[in-house]
């Protein structure tokens, strides 16, 4: 599914956030990007989810090399993408359920089409009894359970999540992890990056680790 090929990534200044990267993930793993802060984890993702383009090499998804995607065919593509981050990005002022709906709006989704999908969303991660609170009264598992649930809406093939449960206790990071095996054991691939060390042990999945923006270690999955 998923295929980097030599991928460099030199921003301005000259800050080398990736050296020529190769590796291929399938589709349905599951999959942990591990590294100190600044070993190129998020700038992985971001390549993933066309924030970023890379410098030199080839990203592909399903075949597609990333870097032949035109700007107005942008949107199209992410949304076959789900993406978590460690700030939840809601809006406070705004429902859960508003939130969750954000990204079916843009798609112009019906409205009976979005209640039906966002009520799923919020139920899969346990909030459908919040579905009418403000998000800024929520608690932060709470608020990071409405971003997995804004991110999933929209049913997508890949989970890409970036410091998930850096801001959560070790009770709440299991429950948020929980979530994303759900995803995962029907079909989605998921790429979590992460320094939790102590989170990353306990799961028997495939691990690959960065440093200074080269892979140091690819660990294959346990069984």
């Amino acid at each position: 599914m998923i295929r980097l090929d030599g991928v460099g990534k030199r921003y301005p200044g000259g800050n080398e956030a990736l050296r020529n990267v190769s590796l291929d993930i399938a589709a349905g793993e599951f999959v942990f990007l591990t590294g100190h802060s600044g070993a190129g984890k998020s700038t992985l993702l971001r390549l993933l989810a066309l924030l970023d383009r890379p410098s030199r090499g080839q990203v592909l998804v399903e075949n597609r090399n990333l870097e032949r995607i035109p700007a107005r065919e942008v949107p199209y593509y992410r949304r076959q993408l789900g993406m978590i981050f460690q700030e939840h990005h809601l809006l406070p002022e705004q429902s859960a359920f508003d939130n969750v709906a954000v990204p079916l709006l843009v798609c112009g989704i019906g409205d009976n089409e979005i209640r039906k999908r966002v009520r799923a969303a919020l139920d899969k991660v346990n909030l459908l009894h919040k579905e009418n609170a403000l998000a800024g009264t929520l608690s932060t598992g709470e608020q990071q359970r409405v971003g997995i649930a804004r991110a999933v809406v929209n049913r997508p093939l890949m989970l890409l999540a970036d410091e998930p449960t850096g801001n959560l206790d070790p009770e709440l990071s299991r429950e948020i992890l929980g979530l994303f095996e759900q995803f995962n054991r029907v079909g989605v691939t998921v790429i979590i990056a992460t320094h939790d060390a102590a989170l990353i042990a306990k799961q028997a999945r495939r691990v690959i680790a960065l440093n200074e923006g080269r892979v140091v270690a690819d660990t294959p999955a346990g069984p």
